[in-house]
């Protein structure tokens, strides 16, 4: 079976062996997506490659790794040295403090590089997101932080967020309140909690941000959540996803190598093919790779 040419939206490579990643240095711990000591080290673009060989991927979008905070252009300066050597990776979304009074700098600085698209920052840590419960309030909502996010319009910068179901609702007022600036919510949304209550929460969450013309979903990041996916239990949540945000503000994309704990590249994206197999070839390009070319300027 031929495969169309595709996108991948979300991946992140690591050389552990020249470059700095704390989280990557220490010692194993237990986070959503498993333990920390069973990803591979280094991981680095000929293994990614390898990965998605019969994928036909054409292009693809570096996500920042949690790099070293110290230094977040030596990030961008190692992936734009690789995509002019061997022409991936075609997007790169970088990190940078937006709290900082100097983050203008820092951003013009990753805009000096050729494929510099968005910026991410997580706005709680791993552990908060996995306690908190109900709708609450982050750094999204503090002054210093909402300036730095304005300098991103003034850039032509996106924004990768991670907002699981407590801080969808904040989430939609800072698109709300920042109707200029395009925001890729990462990972369908992170649905940490599979109860009954806590997918009732992801979807009024995901209903309120779908009302932002300005945020489209990167559908990702599954497998973290459900270890033991099948096809039919990532149906419903990419389904009910498209059908609230539509198809032109969805797309598809591996996490690798996280997700690659629980899914080899090949039966993570054979099932996404699955669950839309019966959408027009117009829907399905979108979902692929129209709406990651568009969307990331590709």
């Amino acid at each position: 079976m031929s495969v169309i040419p595709t996108i991948d939206s979300h991946h992140h490579l690591w050389d552990t062996k020249d470059n700095q990643y704390p989280w990557l240095a220490g010692p194993s711990f237990d986070a959503h997506f498993g333990a920390s000591g069973d990803l591979p080290r280094p991981y680095l673009l000929e293994q990614y490659l390898a990965d998605t060989k019969n994928q036909n991927i054409v292009k693809s979008i570096h996500v920042e790794a949690s790099y070293s905070p110290d230094d977040p252009v030596g990030e961008t300066k190692w992936l734009q040295a690789i995509a002019d050597t061997h022409g991936f990776p075609h997007g790169i979304v970088a990190f940078a403090n937006l709290a900082k009074p100097d983050v203008r700098d820092t951003l013009e600085q990753h805009c000096s590089f050729a494929n510099m698209r968005g910026i991410r920052m997580s706005t709680m840590t791993p552990a908060q997101l996995r306690e908190a419960k109900g709708d609450i309030r982050s750094k999204m909502s503090e002054p210093d932080w909402r300036a730095g996010f304005k300098v991103l319009s003034d850039l032509d910068l996106s924004y990768d967020l991670q907002a699981p179901a407590p801080l969808m609702s904040e989430a939609a007022e800072l698109a709300a309140d920042f109707p200029d600036t395009r925001i890729f919510l990462t990972h369908t949304g992170l649905p940490l909690d599979r109860s009954e209550a806590g997918m009732n929460a992801w979807r009024q969450g995901m209903k309120k941000m779908s009302q932002r013309d300005n945020i489209s979903v990167k559908m990702t990041g599954l497998p973290m959540t459900d270890w033991n996916w099948t096809v039919e239990s990532l149906r419903p949540m990419i389904l009910e996803t498209i059908d609230l945000f539509g198809v032109n503000r969805c797309m598809f994309g591996s996490n690798f190598p996280i997700d690659g704990l629980h899914s080899t590249f090949d039966t993570l994206f054979d099932a996404f093919r699955e669950i839309v197999s019966g959408f027009s070839a117009d829907e399905v390009a979108a979902l692929f790779h129209d709406n990651a070319a568009k969307g990331y300027r590709l």
